[in-house]
């Protein structure tokens, strides 16, 4: 197994493993019979009649060819394209647009796309991990030049003429020397595209890029910003009821006792108690409100860990689990026992990550609809494919009976994984009749939602004593395995994921663990150029090989001024390197200190992903990384005690506001001469680190927990350094 292939096998099992709400809902005996039909039945164990594995077999994982299945070109000359992606608030729609449009030759307004809907997309395994740039968009631009190859023909055929002589432009062929032109519309009526799209068919040069590469205004910008466009929280059915859930007590908490109170009699309330779950669908918000408020119910929860022991807890790994796929460490090179030999100084650290909530602008939402033994739900989900799956699970009806629709949603950052809201939702529905719209408020999205991993990560670190780096050893525990691989070039390695079983729900996050490892490693980079008494900045080029890691660096040090910048106990400036996904960032950051307080005055930053699709989209991803990247730096922080979350509200959860944002100044590099990575991630990456070393510049203060200064600075202490 290749470096790279176990890297995406490890991410790949962290998208997998996020845990679900798991209701146990359960199957009345004629329901059960109707399922299995007649005969004799045995039952061993209680196991869902549909499994995730035996969904994904029968769904096929492989990217239809026939062209048909992607694009369908319409009588009033528009273009329907199908994907599987879907539109989380990274502008993708616009993107993906784009590069269809470049290869089709049709203007950008006449192509619509359809997306992340399970009867009418190719399967998708899910919108994440920065692959819609790098696959989605290939696959697209194959799939507009196999068309427009093929609207060329049709028109050869029709004039009787040589292919090779017709151009395709601005949704229409040309016959250069007759003038004749015929458009998409006219060529495509009463025609199936029906044409393979093979993996070899030639796309446009990015030298040559005339649509893609463009700052292309955002698709359906307009309705976005009058308030026209319908979130899932938005939607409307006829006849729909609004549900709410009773949530337990605290964590991992089973239904003692219930009652349901003077709510069964309220007009129009449905009460749901199935198992652990209890719900409520009304006709009106403010009648679930009171419906919800009215039942009664006891819980028995067990004694759970809580916030003062975590990264004890963290740090002890379960036996159920290995370091990686075939026990194999995420990375190994060179021999660790010869290049700690060989240095003249080594650096042992520990470093910390505290769990942190998503806090999307939308919280979970979903609309169910049963009609006919056959469910729909409109959702916000990352993985629409997933969860359909776990509705034909929870509910053990066939994958078929099951549609998910994604209306573009407000925000994830990786938190919407799963379908909470449309489970729940989907149970309601079912007993009510009617459809049924659930919309999490924020404490429950606060305290229900999974967290990114807390972590502890240790590292040791072995360099010459000319700045040379010569052994690095790295283990993280619980954060995850992303962006362990260092850009440094250093012979003697060896990097350990070592799984754990946490105290809180956990799962992915923008960027997975790439975002705690960075922070790690960037800041043990500091302390080593410290040691060592060298600039970080020349201490980091004197261990860099990689080209595009170098240019990166050294970019954003020119604009930030770098070698310029004059360090005082008031004002710190701090710097950091990112490789992820395909892409390169290094931020620059400058921290002003007042009264124990730190402020973030300025933060530069350089990004290159490979060729830019769109400008103005990439820079507004930039710039949301950056923002975001700054609260779980400074003080984003889940507190729970004994399975209780104890700051599930905006109130006491504390994210960047308008008064701390810094001037910001973006610097990208377009390199046409290498394919489009992703950009959703990658820039988040520099930026704790670089607030910790610019805290550092300022104080002499080494802060080696994030969130670093939740309460400002805490009081000095000693700087010391374990050095050999």
């Amino acid at each position: 197994m290749g470096e790279h292939d176990l890297e995406l096998l490890l991410e790949q099992a962290q998208h997998d493993s996020i845990p679900t709400l798991s209701y146990g809902f359960e199957l009345h005996r004629r329901d059960f019979f109707k399922l299995l039909g007649g005969g004799l039945v045995v039952c061993l164990a209680a196991k869902p009649l549909l499994s995730q594995e035996s969904g994904a077999r029968s769904r096929g994982e492989t990217l239809p060819t026939d062209i048909s299945a992607w694009l369908h070109v319409n009588a009033d000359g528009t273009v329907t394209v199908y994907t599987g992606k879907v539109e989380m608030g990274q502008n993708i729609r616009t993107s993906l647009t784009q590069q269809l449009a470049e290869e089709l030759r049709a203007p950008v307004d006449t192509i619509h796309l359809v997306m992340g809907d399970t009867a009418l997309t190719p399967y998708d395994r899910g919108t994440f991990g920065s692959l819609t740039t790098p696959t989605m968009g290939p696959q697209l631009r194959k799939v507009g030049a196999v068309a427009r190859e093929e609207l060329i023909a049709l028109a050869a055929q029709r004039w009787g003429t040589d292919a090779s002589v017709l151009a395709a432009a601005d949704g229409k062929v040309t016959d250069p020397r007759s003038h004749r032109a015929l458009s998409y519309a006219e060529l495509a009526r009463d025609q199936k595209l029906m044409k393979l799209i093979a993996s070899d068919v030639a796309l446009v040069s990015p030298s040559n890029w005339t649509v893609t590469g463009k700052p292309v205004s955002k698709v359906d910008g307009k309705t976005f910003v009058t308030g026209r466009h319908k979130y899932p929280s938005d939607l409307d059915r006829p006849g729909m009821l609004c549900g709410k859930v009773l949530r337990p007590t605290a964590f991992h908490a089973r239904l003692a006792s219930f009652d349901a109170g003077d709510a069964a009699s309220m007009p129009g309330v449905t009460v749901v108690h199935d198992g652990d779950f209890v719900g409520v669908a009304a006709p009106d918000p403010e009648s679930a409100s009171r419906a919800l408020g009215s039942l009664r119910a006891q819980w028995h929860a067990p004694q759970q860990t809580s916030e003062t022991t975590l990264f004890e807890d963290v740090r002890t790994p379960t036996d159920a689990k290995v370091d990686a796929p075939g026990g194999e460490p995420v990375y190994q090179q060179g021999n660790m026992e010869l290049g700690f030999a060989a240095a003249g100084k080594t650096l042992s650290r520990s470093y910390q990550v505290h769990y942190i909530a998503h806090v999307p602008l939308e919280p979970r939402a979903a609309v169910a609809e049963w009609k006919d033994g056959t469910l729909t739900v409109w959702t916000g989900t990352q993985r629409p494919f997933a969860v359909r799956e776990e509705l034909a699970t929870a509910f053990r009806i066939p994958l078929e009976n099951v549609r998910v629709q994604v209306p573009d949603t407000g925000a994830a950052y990786g938190g919407k994984h799963t379908g909470d809201a449309a489970i729940e939702a989907a149970r309601l529905a079912k007993a009510a009749g009617k459809p049924v719209k659930v919309v999490w408020t924020r404490e429950e999205e606060f305290t229900w939602a999974y967290f990114r991993p807390a972590g502890v990560i240790d590292i040791k670190s072995g360099v010459l004593n000319d700045g040379t780096l010569v052994a690095w050893q790295f283990h993280n525990y619980n954060s995850g395995p992303a962006g362990m691989r260092v850009a440094y070039n250093i012979p003697h390695q060896q990097l350990e994921f070592h799984p754990t079983d946490p105290p809180l729900r956990q799962g992915s996050y923008r960027g997975l663990a790439a975002p705690a490892n960075h922070f790690a490693r960037e800041v043990h980079m500091d302390e080593l150029a410290a040691l060592l008494g060298l600039d970080p900045l020349e201490f980091r080029l004197k261990n860099l090989i990689d080209p595009r890691a170098r240019a990166v660096l050294q970019t954003a040090a020119q604009k930030f001024g770098w070698s310029t910048q004059k360090r005082t106990p008031a004002q710190g400036f701090g710097i950091a390197l990112g490789m992820e996904k395909g892409s390169y960032v290094a931020t620059c950051c400058e921290v002003a200190i007042e009264n124990r307080k730190v402020r973030v005055a300025r933060v530069a930053e350089c990004f290159e992903c490979g060729a830019v699709v769109n400008p103005n989209g990439l820079r507004n991803q930039i710039s949301g990384a950056i923002v975001q990247g700054m609260g779980g730096a400074l003080f984003e922080a889940i507190h729970f005690a004994n399975g209780c979350i104890l700051n599930p509200r905006l109130a006491e959860y504390r994210v960047p506001r308008f008064s701390d944002m810094p001037r910001i100044e973006i610097e990208t590099l377009d390199r046409t001469d290498i394919a489009s990575a992703g950009a959703g991630e990658t820039p988040i990456m520099a930026v704790a680190p670089a607030i910790s070393n610019a805290i550092f510049s300022a104080t002499g203060q080494r802060l080696r927990a994030l969130p670093l200064v939740p309460d400002g600075l805490p009081p000095a202490e000693p700087n010391r350094v374990a050095a050999k």
